[in-house]
């Protein structure tokens, strides 16, 4: 009995179609292997700054609603400070090197640190009870900076584990100063978040932008 003849093989594909393929797999893991280094340097010193401005500003108001209302003024300050400086410094990084802006780094890097923040703006609006803002100041929820403080600081040391390795060190700082100011009867709020948000943060925003750029 004859046996039939087999197909003829598919032809291979091109020598350059692989080495395309096996390239643009290369770089995806590198990309996904390497850390965020767009972080502001400069940035933080400019929000540090805001920061501390802030905190004299609130320590002379006469009612918890305008204390509430000078933070959350900065909160909004230091997200558009922060944002637009990383932003920049990320798009110079993309220019240089001819990399998408929003690279796997990044995407890790902003999911590992917003999840913190949206917790924090509900639990604010949770915790403050809208009748207690014409009172004085003792009428902001004892809780409220050190959780500040506190969720700022996991959202950083978590986006961190992206990051360079002075990143999560300033998250674990900024979880310190939440910690006291959540444990220690008596710590003045608006002092731990001067530090926190401002003294702190400055400290690092140099070391950052000495050694990793602006």
């Amino acid at each position: 009995m004859a046996t039939p003849l087999r197909q003829p093989p598919a032809d291979p594909p091109a020598l350059h179609d692989r080495a395309i393929q096996d390239l643009s797999f290369i770089r995806r893991t590198m990309e996904g292997a390497s850390s965020f280094t767009d972080v502001p340097g400069w940035g933080l010193v400019g929000l540090g700054l805001t920061a501390v401005a802030a905190a004299l500003f609130a320590g002379a108001q006469a009612n918890a609603g305008q204390w509430l209302g000078v933070w959350l003024c900065e909160a909004g300050i230091g997200a558009s400070i922060g944002g637009i400086a990383t932003w920049r410094k990320m798009r110079r990084r993309g220019r240089a090197a001819g990399a998408p802006m929003l690279s796997a780094p990044a995407r890790k890097f902003l999911f590992g640190f917003y999840p913190a923040m949206l917790a924090g703006a509900v639990l604010t609006f949770a915790l403050v009870d809208p009748s207690s803002l014409t009172r004085d100041v003792t009428a902001i929820p004892r809780v409220l900076p050190g959780l500040w403080l506190l969720l700022y600081g996991v959202g950083i040391t978590t986006a961190g584990a992206f990051s360079v390795r002075a990143v999560p060190l300033m998250g674990a700082g900024l979880m310190t100063f939440g910690t006291v100011a959540l444990v220690v009867p008596g710590v003045s709020a608006t002092l731990m978040l001067a530090f926190g948000f401002g003294v702190w943060q400055i400290a690092f925003g140099i070391w950052i932008a000495r050694r990793h750029g602006g």
